[in-house]
């Protein structure tokens, strides 16, 4: 079988890459368990000009770094051509591969996830009291 590598994007030009590493596992519920292909378990975010991540997962947020790897990955796109002669038997078969991109870093979750529903249950709270006191105005109290 021959194997041919192609790169038409050039070493400076292929797209840049990155891993995501969680400590633990993503439990999919399962209702979703046949339709993972494109599934959105979160929102990931850079919230400064720093290296520094967060993913939001329901009502948890994890914050991680970046970290360079110590030797580069190259995502590749395999392609299978089959070969064939006049009589239509199949001759030989070989395969191209084709660079995608290039991975040098990955994002590192290593702490354990923050809980957002204890935030958020204060503002309904202070929200509640308020109503129940009559109040309507959230910003003149600086809630909002």
């Amino acid at each position: 079988m021959r194997i041919q590598v192609k790169c038409g994007c050039g070493e400076e030009k292929c797209p840049e890459w990155a891993i995501v590493e969680f400590q633990g596992v993503v439990e999919v519920q399962p209702s979703y368990q046949g339709a993972l292909q494109n599934l959105e378990i979160g929102q990931l975010c850079r919230p400064s000009a720093q290296e520094n991540y967060t993913f939001t997962v329901g009502y948890h947020e994890l914050s991680g770094s970046k970290v360079p790897l110590k030797k580069p990955f190259v995502v590749l796109k395999k392609t299978s051509h089959l070969d064939g002669n006049q009589n239509g038997n199949i001759k030989s078969t070989s395969a191209d591969l084709e660079v995608v991109g290039i991975i040098r870093h990955k994002i590192l979750f290593k702490s354990r996830p923050k809980a957002l529903i204890s935030t958020l249950s204060k503002l309904a709270m202070a929200i509640a009291s308020m109503w129940r006191l009559g109040e309507t105005g959230l910003a003149d109290h600086g809630i909002i």
